[in-house]
């Protein structure tokens, strides 16, 4: 895997999460600023998936395909579902369940790369 896009979805995933639990304390909705960082994430993550496919497929490492490659997918489909989960949710919960999905990402991240390593 390339371990700098690795560590900057992480950093960037934990930012966002910080920036919802502020939210959720101060029982505000989430704004547009955590939805703006939410959207580059996935944009990284899209490139992600793509590096980590072809990777995978050029690679002779002991890496289970269908476990790897369902990781990838699956940190595609986190952060959607919990941005529609807190813009549906009026209440400081909304942001709450934001910065759950947030914090998803860095262990699904950590999770891959040792897949990877392996």
């Amino acid at each position: 895997m390339f371990a700098p896009l690795t560590w900057v979805l992480v950093g960037l995933s934990l930012a966002a999460a910080v920036y919802a639990v502020v939210l959720a304390a101060r029982n505000k909705r989430i704004d547009w600023p955590v939805l703006g960082v939410l959207g580059v994430v996935e944009v990284l993550l899209v490139a992600q998936l793509v590096v980590g496919i072809v990777q995978l497929s050029g690679t002779d490492r002991d890496v289970s395909g269908p476990f790897f490659v369902g990781y990838l997918i699956g940190s595609l489909l986190i952060l959607p579902i919990g941005a529609f989960w807190a813009l549906a949710e009026s209440s400081r919960w909304g942001a709450g369940a934001l910065a759950i999905a947030c914090l998803v990402i860095p262990i699904l991240e950590l999770r891959l790369h040792d897949l990877w390593a392996v």
